[in-house]
């Protein structure tokens, strides 16, 4: 049996037995028009399971144009948000008061740019790290604690601070090329695991060969 079930919504087991109840497997737990979650993804956080959703990305609404789209395996850690497009004010004019959301006949600025935010698979997202509206984070990035992510991360990179910008590149160009074409996150979970070994370890040749 594999040790990772992607039904369930507390992933996480102690070795005492006690199941964590602050981290979620998000799948499971948001229903949401606007987003796009991929398996084993996971969150943490105190609210209750309903308030999961409006806690990771406060301003996305049911009728927002934006999508918020989170590939798997993606790591997300307590306090970390998104901030997505819908919470733009207008900024062309006089004022960025935002008059015509306090009326329903009104509500909303189709006008103002707008741009999903997309994280790739196996993404680790530090405590309270805050995501803007439109970035896009590639696979296998690490946004440190803390950080305010204003821009697109490539793939692979670890990015930090406010603005957060590339601390280093996790791999040299060649080896992130090749991790990008063996896309390990979407084996199947039996193969993953069989693996695991080799993925921990940085091990290349061996899931080369897997």
């Amino acid at each position: 049996m594999p040790l990772l079930d992607p039904s369930l919504i507390f992933p996480v087991t102690h070795p005492d037995g006690r199941v964590s109840r602050t981290t979620l497997y998000l799948k499971n737990v948001i229903d949401h028009p606007r987003m796009d979650i991929g398996d084993y993804s996971y969150f943490t956080h105190y609210g209750k399971l309903a308030e999961t959703a409006e806690i990771l990305a406060p301003y996305l609404f049911e009728g927002s144009r934006e999508r918020l789209i989170i590939g798997k395996f993606v790591q997300i850690a307590r306090g970390s948000y998104f901030i997505t497009s819908s919470a733009n004010h207008p900024m062309a004019g006089i004022t960025t008061y935002p008059f015509r959301i306090f009326k329903p006949e009104t509500f909303g600025y189709n006008d103002l740019p707008t741009k999903d935010t997309i994280v790739g698979s196996d993404v680790w997202i530090g405590h309270d790290a805050v995501i803007m509206p439109g970035v896009q984070i590639g696979a296998g990035a690490i946004v440190a604690a803390a950080s305010v992510v204003t821009r697109n991360v490539p793939a692979y990179a670890v990015v930090g601070g406010n603005p957060a910008s590339i601390i280093r590149m996790r791999y040299p160009d060649t080896i992130i090329a090749e991790l990008l074409e063996l896309a390990w996150w979407d084996w199947p979970i039996e193969k993953i695991e069989a693996n695991l070994p080799a993925l921990e370890s940085g091990d290349l040749d061996a899931l080369r060969r897997a």
